[in-house]
């Protein structure tokens, strides 16, 4: 299940404010953040509640995100948190172009969706794959409205 254009590695923090610090430090990044955002997820055991810091890093075309799990009651970041250093990778994120034939491939395929989410409004939707035991981390897909990506940061083509 690889497909869709990558625009962004996530890493998991337990400072946020300390990795957005080094970033400007290292690098004229452009970021957005951080801030907090609170969601109730859709995952194969149910909904589950969950409160992150985040903050778009942007770097060129491409997006670091940070993520500062404050509340996961999906579990999603429990195996990613302390590593030694400020950040840990965790998922690499595809944007796709057709949700709905791209979702329709997700369920035909065997590795399995761990969350997904719609935005209210229709302008955002992602979801989780595990690919643990295919490369080691998780694969994020998102599709999105283009002024959601403006908003988002996200380059011009």
């Amino acid at each position: 299940m690889f497909q869709g254009t990558v625009f962004q590695n996530g890493y998991i923090c337990s400072d946020i404010d300390a990795a957005v610090a080094e970033f400007a430090k290292r690098s004229d990044a452009r970021i957005i953040g951080p801030f907090e955002a609170e969601q109730v997820l859709a995952t194969p055991a149910g909904p589950a509640r969950q409160v992150t810091k985040l903050a778009f890093v942007w770097v060129g075309g491409f997006q670091f995100e940070l993520i500062q799990p404050l509340v996961d009651e999906s579990g999603i970041y429990a195996n990613f948190a302390e590593n030694g250093g400020l950040m840990h990778f965790h998922h690499v994120a595809m944007r796709v172009a057709d949700w709905d034939a791209f979702r329709a491939e997700v369920d035909a395929q065997d590795l399995p969706v761990v969350l997904e989410r719609t935005i209210p409004g229709d302008a955002l939707k992602f979801l989780y794959i595990d690919a643990r035991a295919v490369c080691g981390h998780y694969l994020e897909y998102v599709w999105m409205t283009d002024e959601r990506w403006d908003q988002l940061g996200g380059p011009q083509a």
